[in-house]
């Protein structure tokens, strides 16, 4: 019972979905173990999803579609919702074609969607061991094959039992014990007891009794409405919803739900927090608002919890917007101190630079006078050796 449905609403819906399956196989022509194996794949998908999330006529069509690729009797998907298409709108009323708009569209690509869903829940194994053969070999063991009675009342039990979750729950083996069991004591055929013939095949009378209960209640049931099934499902649907979204505090039409008590509405009182403090020159804040009354006024009554509540709420933003303040004062002063410290460093950098230029153009021009110097003197010392050999 996944998502709060009920118990017997959930299996209506199981039986509804196996007989869509089962006469849709009869239209489509399907083999008998086609059927059987949509039924079971049918069966063991809903044991593990809800039927609140996924629709159980979208996954009824793609279990067609699937066991029928299974068992080699491969159909066309255009075919499987013409058939259920037929099957909705019911055997005494005359039958409109489908029309191949958008819908048909969407439903087609739905029905390829969740046969993908069915083989990825069930990790592909998708292989279903059926207890028709074994039904007939258990009849050849207890030498009663050639009552023809028997044996269609024993396969007619086993069809019909496709409708319950008995074949998630047993083995095959057990399942076809339990139909000779119960074709048997309907037929008042005797069967071997000392031994129990059941014994021989390693099968316990509790899982046969059980079996044979699940199967005599189909009998009893009244017949399930698919628009009343519908309608139930669609109910707990919109009511899981409404939870979720309460649960998130939003409303059912999606925007967001506001408490009741100690709320806050911008248009209640603006003067809260948008005119009722002052700056003052030492960088605090404090409140200047007339509505405020004063520690006088409160002195022998008893503040309401919502002023208590309000008044708290006033602290807490005073004090938030202080610290704030503070932060952002000592974050300009780090800024300011190392902007400082840059300069500084810039400034040095910039007169060691100049200084090394100073010593640089000092060497230049003393390098110059000194070749100057040495070349006049070179002259000199010409000229006057000339003067000497005249």
């Amino acid at each position: 019972m996944l998502d709060g449905l009920d118990q017997k609403t959930e299996t209506d819906l199981r039986i509804l979905g196996c007989e869509l399956i089962q006469s849709a196989g009869i239209l489509l022509r399907l083999p008998q173990v086609a059927m059987a194996t949509g039924q079971v794949l049918f069966q063991r998908f809903f044991y593990s999803k809800s039927f609140i999330k996924h629709s159980f006529e979208i996954f009824a069509m793609a279990c067609v579609n699937l066991a029928s690729k299974i068992e080699e009797s491969p159909r066309r998907v255009r075919d499987v919702i013409n058939v259920f298409h037929h099957l909705k709108q019911g055997k005494g009323k005359k039958s409109t074609p489908l029309v191949l708009d958008q819908n048909y569209i969407n439903t087609k690509n739905q029905v390829i969607k969740a046969e993908r869903r069915i083989l990825k829940e069930l990790g592909f194994c998708v292989h279903v061991k059926h207890p028709h053969k074994i039904i007939v070999m258990y009849l050849q063991v207890l030498e009663c094959e050639k009552n023809q009675m028997l044996v269609q009342t024993a396969w007619n039990y086993m069809n019909d039992a496709l409708r319950t979750n008995v074949f998630v729950r047993f083995e095959p083996e057990t399942i076809a014990c339990a139909c000779i069991y119960l074709a048997a004591r309907v037929l008042q055929i005797p069967l071997p007891s000392k031994p129990h013939w059941y014994l021989v095949f390693g099968v316990t009378k509790e899982d046969i009794k059980e079996i044979c209960i699940s199967t005599m209640k189909l009998y009893s049931r009244e017949k399930p409405n698919s628009e009343q099934l519908e309608k139930r499902v669609e109910k707990r649907k919109v009511a899981l919803e409404e939870a979720r979204l309460k649960a998130k505090g939003q409303n059912p039409n999606g925007t967001p739900a506001l408490a009741a008590i100690g709320g806050f509405s911008p248009a209640s009182k603006p003067c809260k927090f948008l005119f009722c403090f002052r700056r003052s020159h030492s960088g605090t804040y404090s409140s200047q608002s007339s509505h405020s009354p004063s520690p006088r006024q409160h002195k022998g009554r008893r503040a309401s919890p919502i002023t208590q509540l309000r008044t708290e709420r006033d602290r807490q933003s005073e004090s938030s917007r202080n610290s704030n303040k503070r932060r952002r004062s000592r974050s300009r002063t780090r800024s300011n101190s190392h902007e400082r410290g840059r300069d500084r460093d810039h400034v040095k950098h910039k007169h060691d630079r100049g200084h090394h230029w100073d010593h640089r153009e000092r060497d230049c021009d003393r390098s110059r006078d000194h070749g100057r110097s040495k070349h006049q003197s070179r002259s000199h010392s010409g000229h006057s050796h000339s003067r000497h050999k005249r």
